[in-house]
């Protein structure tokens, strides 16, 4: 990410949707409420060839004691650290405030190119008169946009990229193994992934809430990398009234479906509630590799079978979804985080597994044998050829006479087999059945 472009401000001046305009799609949550974005998100972008990192961040207030607030400013700080370029983005709407000023002089102290950008410049008025009022700031040239109707952006743009020393890279994530972590509101995802990388990357407190983006972060453990994302909590549709937690659901699901593994988060206090079967479960019909991770374990009463007598009564209520690995954990003391991990990285292996032919049909075809499908109406059922299919997902189709008369149970069967054979531990195994 040698190119990246962080969009900073105060609150409420239309980062984020400058942020969605630069990448052409809504990746980031807007709305009129100031302080929707609170932790670093990113995205890729391209101009004229060029390609660049851009990093949304929450609003910068000065002096404020507010928990969020103070959070958000050491985001910006860190986003400032990281960027080629700075966006400092201000509203025409409302003019030169007291807070940019504030904030005009942190920028100062940056060695960086830092550019004045005069959002919400839909009129004349405000793209001549009141964009030349930010002159004041002594920062040079002031760029007046629209991020709501890309009206200027193009020209800032232009001069975003002379700053730039290389093309950059078109996909700096392309490859690279994709774990999502997901759970209801308040199970520590982001105390969880804060722990792991040892610094707070996702603002955390005890509000339920408090994440709202999905945020990816880069990550490298046991020499390999792969990209972590931290999302808001998943609750039922009939408890989520905002519109901004509405969206912040849409997000983690999108996150699920384009990640590979799925570490999903259950409260040891509370144990698997039917929201996490829920979660669990749309991972599953995704078919995403999936570890469960069972929280908050330092605060369990526990003597040496209390860890069994959990999982087994986990596995009970998830059947037939009961192959998934389970690792109790404390995001807080840091107790057994990078096993989880690990586990994780098992999980993506196994589901990128694939079994050569002529092994499937030497360890599955004796087995059929032994135990073939119930015959139907008197007729029996001979499975001849297995083969592996070359999906995202391991997937395997049996060649048989009668395949329409398979029954589910057998298909369960056969499956089972397949995972004691071959492991596949905490992946989603499709079959299918065809006639041959």
């Amino acid at each position: 990410m040698s190119n990246i472009v962080a969009i900073v401000g105060r609150p409420n001046v239309g980062k984020s949707t400058l942020f969605n305009r630069l990448l052409e799609e809504r990746m980031a949550i807007t709305d009129n409420v100031s302080g929707v974005t609170r932790d670093r998100h990113y995205g890729q972008s391209v101009w004229t060839e060029k390609y660049f990192t851009v990093i949304d961040t929450g609003g910068y207030v000065v002096g404020s004691e507010d928990t969020f607030e103070g959070a958000i400013r050491d985001q910006v700080a860190t986003a400032l650290d990281e960027a080629t370029v700075i966006l400092f983005v201000v509203d025409t709407m409302v003019g030169l405030t007291d807070l940019d000023k504030e904030f005009a002089k942190i920028l100062r102290r940056t060695d960086k190119p830092v550019i004045v950008v005069a959002n919400k410049a839909e009129t004349f008025e405000r793209q001549t008169l009141v964009s030349a009022e930010f002159y004041a700031l002594g920062m040079g040239d002031v760029y007046p946009i629209s991020s709501t109707d890309g009206s200027g952006t193009g020209e800032l743009l232009d001069e975003v990229v002379k700053h730039f020393e290389d093309e950059g890279v078109e996909d700096p994530n392309a490859g690279i193994p994709k774990i999502s972590i997901l759970g209801r509101p308040n199970a520590g995802k982001s105390s969880f992934l804060n722990a792991l990388l040892g610094r707070d990357r996702t603002i955390v407190t005890d509000i339920a809430g408090t994440t709202r983006d999905s945020v990816d972060t880069h990550y490298k453990l046991f020499g390999q990398d792969f990209i972590l994302t931290d999302t808001a909590g998943i609750r039922k549709k009939a408890k989520v009234k905002e519109d901004i937690e509405f969206y912040s659901v849409l997000r983690s699901i999108k996150a699920l479906e384009s990640s590979d593994v799925c570490i999903i988060l259950l409260d040891a206090e509370k144990g698997l509630e039917s929201q996490d079967v829920h979660i669990i479960a749309h991972a599953h019909n995704a078919k995403k590799g999936i570890v469960l991770m069972v929280n908050k374990w330092d605060l369990i009463e526990k003597d040496s079978k209390t860890a069994d007598k959990m999982q087994k009564e986990i596995l009970e209520r998830l059947a037939p979804m009961n192959y998934m690995p389970m690792i109790f954990a404390s995001a807080l003391n840091k107790q057994r985080i990078f096993q989880v991990i690990e586990k994780a990285m098992e999980v993506y292996q196994g589901r990128q597994e694939k079994i050569p032919t002529s092994k499937i049909n030497a360890v599955m075809l004796p087995i059929i044998e032994r135990t073939p499908p119930p015959a139907v109406k008197g007729k029996h059922i001979k499975i001849k050829y297995i083969t592996q299919l070359p999906t995202p997902s391991p997937t395997f189709v049996f060649f048989c006479n009668l395949p329409q008369y398979i029954k589910e149970s057998y298909e369960r069967f056969l499956i089972n087999q397949l995972r004691e054979a071959f492991g596949f531990e905490g992946v989603v195994i499709t079959a299918f059945f065809r006639k041959k």
